[in-house]
């Protein structure tokens, strides 16, 4: 499905489905790297704070599905869409905490010259953060493909609809 006239012409250059697969591609690069410590150059798979991003990321892959699945079939919002979307604003809020997080650790490099730091910890560092950030926009950006390709929620039309028993 293409953007429709209205688009500004930096939305057109960054269609629904080049948002939906650079997602689906984000996402599990940056569920790898939130395993990674920059200090120490290792993967930490059993501290138990390094799950709680690919948990929450999970909502996330199903806003994607049901995203793509609504702009396919041409169908309307539903309350459950609903209710994912909501979801996915406190999931938003987690990735733009991760954001500050890695922001902060990359500003304490100056701090922490004196030890030894891997080589790696700008680089992986700055690339983490940039997906970061990318991963914010793409959210952000996909709310709004929402709302213009889905359509808005209409309580009264989903609330007429409510019964599929019909």
């Amino acid at each position: 499905m293409t953007a429709p006239r209205n688009f500004p012409q930096s939305q057109r250059a960054l269609s629904w489905k080049t948002c939906y697969f650079l997602s689906l591609g984000i996402l599990p690069v940056l569920i790898v790297l939130n395993f990674y410590g920059l200090y120490s150059n290792r993967f930490y798979f059993l501290k138990i704070d390094n799950y709680i991003f690919p948990i929450f990321s999970l909502l996330h892959f199903v806003f994607l599905y049901v995203m793509r699945f609504k702009i396919r079939e041409g169908e309307y919002p539903d309350p459950v869409m609903r209710n994912v979307e909501y979801g996915m604003y406190a999931v938003l809020m987690i990735y733009l905490f991760k954001c500050f997080d890695t922001l902060y650790i990359l500003m304490s490099y100056n701090n922490y010259q004196a030890y030894i730091i891997p080589e790696t910890f700008l680089p992986v560092g700055f690339l983490t953060l940039g997906l970061q950030v990318f991963l914010v926009v793409l959210t952000l950006l996909s709310f709004w493909y929402r709302k213009a390709l889905v359509g808005v929620y209409d309580f009264e039309q989903i609330d007429e609809n409510m019964n599929s028993w019909q």
